[in-house]
């Protein structure tokens, strides 16, 4: 029988470990995204993010923070960032013509520039229209960064700055990734226009 107590506290518990671990292992790996982004921005760059599922939902939440702000202290300037996964006619005939692993990749090329930044963020690391995202960056001299979880997947090597978050429960990647993305923006915004 299921124990709902139990479970709410070992998910609780659980997930305080998992920060506890990001705070001991990603550091670094985040202090690069940050100085990625803001070099970025800077120079006039823009932040393109994408990714599927919970991912795409946590795509339009960073891309949102950018444009809009995360801290309410702060006034600043829009920062250009765009959530590649919001457009559902692109995303459709995307799909029904080049196909679904091509979409991000297309907008890419469509929309990315050298000096402008990737975000691509797959719990597995192994989103085919990720990996075929960053490949398409890459010929276009956009930096890209990965934010992933557990072993890192097939995408673990392809990114110029990769944020691993050291779990295997989805639930923990992507509640590590949005925390991470908060992290991220908010300094971010506070070492640009503080």
């Amino acid at each position: 029988m299921f124990d709902r107590i139990k479970f709410f506290d070992e998910s609780l518990v659980e997930s305080a470990e998992t920060k506890q671990a990001i705070m001991t292992h990603c550091r670094e790996d985040v202090f690069k995204a940050i100085d990625i982004m803001k070099s970025a921005i800077s120079s006039g760059g823009k932040i393109l993010f994408c990714g599927n599922g919970g991912s795409a939902a946590d795509s339009q939440h960073l891309a949102t923070e950018f444009i809009i702000r995360l801290s309410h202290d702060i006034k600043r300037p829009a920062i250009a960032s765009i959530a590649l996964t919001t457009d559902t006619s692109l995303l459709t005939a995307g799909a029904n013509d080049i196909g679904y692993d091509n979409v991000f990749a297309r907008q890419v090329e469509g929309l990315g520039r050298e000096g402008d930044v990737l975000v691509g963020i797959s719990t597995s690391g192994n989103s085919t229209s990720i990996i075929k995202a960053f490949e398409m960056a890459k010929s276009k001299g956009v930096k890209t960064i990965a934010f992933l979880g557990g072993s890192g997947g097939k995408i673990k090597g392809m990114a110029d700055c990769e944020i691993i978050i050291p779990s295997s429960n989805t639930q923990r990647i992507q509640e590590g990734h949005i925390t991470v993305g908060h992290i991220v923006c908010e300094s971010v915004e506070r070492e640009l226009f503080l």
